[in-house]
């Protein structure tokens, strides 16, 4: 038998040995090396691309996160306009206009412009607010007209959304028929009604809804405006069966986008300005019910420009009688 040399046995080195030495390499060049510069230097730059790669590569938040809303209750009441914003002629609502079930509820023969007349009708052409929301309404009696205002925190994926479908509506939806539940058909029309230079985008447009619909005569106006300032809106709709005063709709949207403007920043808006539209929430229009009856002028049969909740016929006392 041949004799082998004894074998050796191989001592085995720990996995984390290497790394440990490359470690200790490290620093002692780092302490060797003047002013960060070397093979120190070198090793750092290179942890922190690694670090930074990493970084990248982790998820990044959802773009379709809601965006916090920052307006108060409080806030979204204080920004509603009030009567001195309008002008002499216009008071605190006595109920929702009745030309709003007669003229309003109906089937658009263009599906995509369904949106429009259903969001006259329940005056949420901007969607539902997300957050905190106030509204008020007004009338005006001489002109027999009607204006609603309301103030909304939104979330604004949704808000620009809307907004956006607001500007194509006069192209898409220029002229259109709508059929109500009697079979009667009214011509719908929507043009643009620019608000230039109010907030930090705005929508504005005029409807008429014309026609002799369940045999109605009758041609409704509405002047539509939306402003936003962040994540929050302001909109209003004015409308009457005489005409409408774009100016109306101008000028309160002037006054609502100030006063959100200062309300959002942490300030009072004018004292001036800031008086209740009325005494109670009662002022506020309500969403129309989908199932109200129509109240009709019992001498024309036309839809009644009158609001649906009356204080009685009763004679007003002559001024001698008060005295």
């Amino acid at each position: 038998m041949l004799n082998r040399p004894p074998r050796r046995h191989r001592r085995t080195v720990p996995a984390l040995a290497p790394a440990l030495a490359v470690a200790a390499l490290l620093t002692t060049a780092g302490c060797s090396g003047g002013g960060g510069s070397g093979a120190g230097a070198g090793a750092a730059d290179e942890a922190a691309a690694s670090a930074s790669a990493a970084a990248a590569r982790a998820p990044s938040p959802s773009p379709s996160v809601t965006v916090a809303h920052t307006l108060t209750e409080a806030q979204a009441k204080s920004a509603l306009v009030t009567p001195a914003d309008l002008g002499d002629d216009w008071t605190g609502t006595e109920g929702a206009a009745t030309w709003r079930d007669a003229l309003l509820k109906g089937k658009a023969d263009v599906t995509d412009c369904q949106r429009l007349l259903d969001g006259l009708y329940a005056e949420n052409l901007l969607g539902e607010p997300a957050g905190s929301r106030a509204a008020v309404g007004f009338d005006d009696t001489d002109a027999g007209a009607q204006l609603r205002y309301q103030v909304g925190a939104y979330d604004r994926a949704a808000l620009d959304s809307s907004l956006a479908w607001l500007k194509t509506v006069p192209e898409t939806c220029g002229q259109f028929t709508a059929t109500d539940v009697r079979g009667g058909q009214f011509t719908v029309r929507a043009v643009a009604a620019p608000l230039p230079g109010l907030g930090e985008a705005s929508e504005g447009l005029r409807v008429t809804v014309s026609g002799d619909g369940g045999g109605w005569p009758a041609v409704l106006t509405l002047d539509f405006a939306a402003v936003r300032v962040g994540d929050s809106a302001l909109s209003l709709t004015d409308g009457g069966l005489d005409d409408v005063d774009a100016e109306d709709v101008r000028r309160a949207a002037e006054a609502g986008t100030r006063r959100l403007e200062e309300v959002l920043a942490g300030r009072t808006p004018a004292a001036a300005l800031s008086a209740p539209a009325s005494a109670s929430d009662s002022a506020a229009v309500p969403a129309p019910d989908a199932d109200a009856d129509v109240d009709m002028d019992a001498e024309s049969d036309q839809p009644s420009g009158r609001p649906s909740e009356q204080s009685g016929d009763e004679d007003e006392p002559d001024a001698d009688e008060l005295s």
